[in-house]
């Protein structure tokens, strides 16, 4: 459940749409370790989807 919430918590981040008490609920719920590993999983899947969806249309 806890990588869940994390997961919900970094895809609000990319968006950039997040109230300040959720962002402060998260800050002392969530480690920065999962935080940050959790991110650059959704990097690597954002890139690796924009580079497919360019070799389709090309």
């Amino acid at each position: 459940m806890r990588l869940l919430h994390t997961f919900k918590a970094v895809l609000w981040a990319f968006f950039g749409v997040r109230k300040r008490s959720g962002y402060e609920e998260d800050l002392g719920k969530l480690s920065p370790f999962a935080i940050i590993g959790v991110a650059l999983v959704l990097v690597l899947l954002f890139i690796g989807g924009l580079i497919a969806l360019v070799n389709w249309v090309v």
